[in-house]
């Protein structure tokens, strides 16, 4: 897998994740509700009501009168759920990490749309033909419990270690976006898959077992009952206001440097989506300048646009937690061609 590497001092970017789609699809009656169904994966809606999502859908709600039903789970679980439901749609806008968002445009589910904004988008932050965009920028990376392990582990092999056993967890790649991600970081540092699965297999010893959500291991981490678990920057930055135990870290290869890469929430409207023009002005409102700069202040994210720059806290304060962390960008062509085979490997190697 082909990755291609860029040391980052201080990333103040943004990916989001907002699919555009063309207006097509639904019976006039249903196309008439003030309704918009969005199916997405975990992280940007608050435990307490406090999330970006939260915000956002009600004040969305308030100015144009759209109710927003709200549909989460894993991105791979959102992805094939809207796959299930492609001969009677359900939903009007599809939110995933990568590679899943490549993955819903390469099986025909979503339209191209391009929201208001997105040209303030980086080129590699939306799909070249129109199908999502980011709207909410994101980086992968791991928690610990700060309590009990004051010092972040700092290389993959230090999780090997006894002191894990049912102690370490994370999210099921191929279902979970960022469990997926567990797979793509360790084939970027540990060269390949056959090394990589060599490690995982190793791992195995300590890990937990499967979980089809990642947002629901931080409160473990929280709780001390697990040590370390995978997640992402901006779901585990906002859990942090409510779960004070967790750390946010970066694994390197043994002798290598923390790294990661950018896993932004990705939106796209779903083709022939029940309310297509709804779907469109949700989208529109996602990434509109007033959303955006409430990514890092509310939502603990990167803003998606390049012209909205967070000066907030929360801004600076994840401005300073990537401060030298390498960024590399991932061959999502090859990912999204061989994720199948990559989660198979997976399994073959950790018997699961």
């Amino acid at each position: 897998m082909l990755t291609h590497a860029k040391p980052v001092a201080a990333v103040t970017g943004a990916l989001v994740l907002a699919a555009g789609l063309t207006a097509c699809g639904g019976s006039s009656s249903a196309s008439d509700e003030k309704v918009v169904t969005v199916y997405s994966a975990d992280g940007l809606k608050g435990e307490a009501g406090d999330g970006w999502y939260d915000k956002v859908f009600a004040d969305f709600e308030k100015q144009t009168g759209i109710k927003v039903k709200y549909v989460e789970g894993g991105s791979g679980e959102m992805v094939q759920r809207a796959l299930r439901e492609k001969s009677n749609t359900q939903a009007d806008v599809l939110v995933t990490l990568p590679p899943f968002i490549q993955q819903a445009g390469s099986k025909g589910l979503l339209q191209s749309y391009e929201p208001k904004g997105a040209d303030q988008v980086d080129g590699g932050d939306k799909a070249g033909d129109g199908t999502w965009t980011s709207v909410v920028n994101n980086y992968f990376g791991f928690v610990h419990n700060k309590k009990e392990l004051p010092a972040a582990p700092k290389t993959w092999e230090e999780l090997l270690d006894a002191k894990y056993e049912n102690r370490l967890q994370y999210s099921t790649p191929g279902v979970a976006g960022d469990g997926t991600a567990v797979l793509i970081k360790a084939m970027h540092d540990f060269g390949g898959k056959a090394p990589a699965m060599e490690y995982l297999k190793k791992l195995q010893a300590n890990n937990v077992g499967p979980s089809s959500s990642t947002s629901k291991l931080a409160p473990k981490v929280d709780k001390g009952e697990l040590l370390v678990a995978n997640g992402d920057v901006q779901m585990n930055f906002a859990q942090a206001k409510s779960m004070p135990n967790l750390g946010i870290w970066f694994p390197a290869k043994d002798g290598g440097k923390p790294s990661t890469f950018a896993l932004p929430y990705a939106a796209g409207l779903v083709n022939e989506a029940p309310h297509t023009e709804n779907g469109k002005k949700l989208l529109d409102f996602l990434l509109g300048e007033d959303a955006q700069r409430e990514v890092s202040a509310i939502g603990g994210g990167f803003p998606a646009r390049k012209d909205v720059k967070g000066t907030d806290a929360n801004a600076l304060a994840l401005a300073r937690l990537m401060e030298g962390v390498e960024v590399f960008e991932p061959d999502w062509a090859d990912i999204d061609e061989n994720l199948a085979a990559y989660v198979d490997a997976w399994k073959s190697a950790t018997g699961s």
